[in-house]
């Protein structure tokens, strides 16, 4: 059946009752008539009270409506008694029909339910969930934060209405403030240490927006705060995070500690940055392994991004996957002058060498992880220069 449909069960002794509801439930839109044995979950339960011990029938209501299995329920009964009114109110049920039913209460009730069922439907096709990139390096010196401070800048460049924010989980070492020359006045160090706070205004107080829209969390200059968070507390950071902004680049350094494998668990893609060189080959199987056995990221998940490409390296785009076992999901192309020019001005690539190759590729790369459809092909394009001839699909 489709999602649309409402399913609704009937509870009901009484066999003319009951026949008068199924006939009623049945004629009217968009509702489905359930009578499964043993009882399924549906959206809609119209019981019948008042035949046996009250206070065992409304423990039952009490349990029906803990489980989860049913959105509302409806109660009838022949007895109009008003103490049996006001518990029913109390037991949270939203219609009460008096025996005989009446047809016309019946489907006013009906059409209410389903104007509900789509009003909190829509609520939440609506309710905010952003998506989290972690940018982990597979070693030290790879180009990780230049890939995720770009990344960050490439994403609002690619569309004006996105929300994203960067943070920089690089314990003591984090360079963000200084590749994009802002003064935080607060890091996560202060999240740490004031969670109970936590709500998005509190957030939004504590986060550097940069001129280009992107709003910045940096990590703690030094002890202050690093020695409070926990796991926990970085869940409930990203949890409100995820509700106000569409993208959460994090630029998670090289560390698996607990707070790492809480970011990486939380994460809906892992980006693993490399360079074409033995050691960096070596690192990725390793960490493979180890995602592996925690059972996440899911391996789908996990994208391998090779920096500082160049087609005269020693190993090729081939020889790295078939090392790896893994294909490589995106090659960022060399371009030193940019990136060190970006860098020493405190600027993104966007903003210092618009046209260079290096910017149009991270471009791509944001296109692509929002589902724009950019995807490195084997084929020669105006990047081919860079890319040579060992791209793949």
């Amino acid at each position: 059946m489709p999602e649309k449909i409402i399913f609704v069960r009937c509870a009901i002794k009484n066999q003319k009752v009951r026949e008068d509801f199924e006939r009623m439930i049945s004629s009217a839109e968009g509702f489905h008539l359930q009578k499964s044995n043993p009882p399924a979950s549906c959206d809609l339960l119209i019981l019948e009270i008042g035949n046996d011990d009250l206070g065992k029938e409304f423990q039952l209501i009490h349990s029906i409506q803990t489980s989860g299995n049913v959105r509302e329920i409806f109660l009838t009964s022949s007895r109009l008694d008003p103490d049996l009114l006001i518990k029913a109110l109390r037991a949270g049920a939203k219609e009460f029909f008096p025996q005989p039913i009446e047809k016309d209460e019946v489907m006013s009730a009906l059409l209410k339910f389903r104007e509900r069922k789509e009003s909190v439907k829509l609520v939440e096709e609506k309710k905010h969930r952003g998506k989290i990139i972690d940018v982990v390096g597979s070693k030290g010196g790879v180009g990780t934060t230049t890939i995720a401070v770009n990344l960050a800048t490439s994403l609002i460049e690619s569309r004006d209405s996105l929300s994203v924010a960067l943070i920089d989980m690089n314990l003591l070492f984090g360079e963000i403030p200084t590749f994009l020359n802002i003064n935080a006045a607060f890091n996560w160090g202060e999240v740490a240490k004031n969670i109970t706070r936590l709500d998005p205004t509190y957030l939004m107080s504590i986060l550097s927006k940069h001129p280009s829209g992107l709003y910045i969390l940096p990590s703690p200059t030094g002890l202050d705060g690093v020695n409070i968070a926990t796991p926990e507390i970085i869940e409930k950071l990203l949890v409100l995070m995820r509700n106000v902004f569409d993208f959460i680049i994090i630029d998670g350094g090289q560390s698996l500690d607990n707070i790492s494998l809480k970011i990486l668990e939380m994460s809906d893609h892992l980006l693993l940055v490399a360079i074409l060189s033995l050691p960096c080959l070596t690192n990725i199987k390793r960490l493979l392994w180890t995602f592996q056995k925690l059972g996440y990221p899911q391996e789908e998940n996990i994208k391998i991004i090779m920096s500082r490409y160049h087609n005269k390296s020693l190993i090729s785009v081939k020889d790295a996957e078939q090392s790896i076992k893994k294909k490589i999901f995106w090659t960022v192309p060399n371009d030193y002058p940019a990136t060190m020019a970006a860098i020493n001005q405190g600027k993104s690539l966007f903003s210092v060498a618009h046209g260079a190759d290096i910017t149009k590729n991270l471009g791509e790369l944001a296109s692509a992880l929002l589902g724009k459809g950019a995807v490195q092909k084997p084929e020669r394009t105006f990047l081919s220069g860079i890319f040579g001839g060992e791209r793949r699909k």
